[in-house]
């Protein structure tokens, strides 16, 4: 059992990476979702509407990817001193 306990956690990345691994996984969610909503609102659900949504995806992942990384510590900065502590 520990050794299971160790093989699962020695996958596991540094903390250190948390900014990157979470600006990822939200540009990953948050881009799809808006592509989702995009595609549809602009050119309504046909035939080709997961073609599109996946060419858009394709676009957006990077640029959100991005854009998290670097507007992350600006939120950061507004939540701390917008929440009492």
């Amino acid at each position: 059992m520990q050794e299971a306990t160790i093989k699962a956690s020695s996958r596991k990345l540094h903390v250190k990476y948390t900014p990157i691994v979470f600006a990822f996984y939200m540009s990953m969610i948050m881009a799809f979702l808006m592509s989702l909503i995009i595609v549809a609102a602009n050119s309504g659900i046909t035939d080709h509407y997961l073609n599109q949504v996946v060419h858009a995806y394709r676009i957006a992942m990077p640029a959100a990817f991005f854009c998290i990384l670097v507007v992350r510590p600006v939120v950061m900065f507004l939540v701390k001193h917008t929440i009492r502590s």
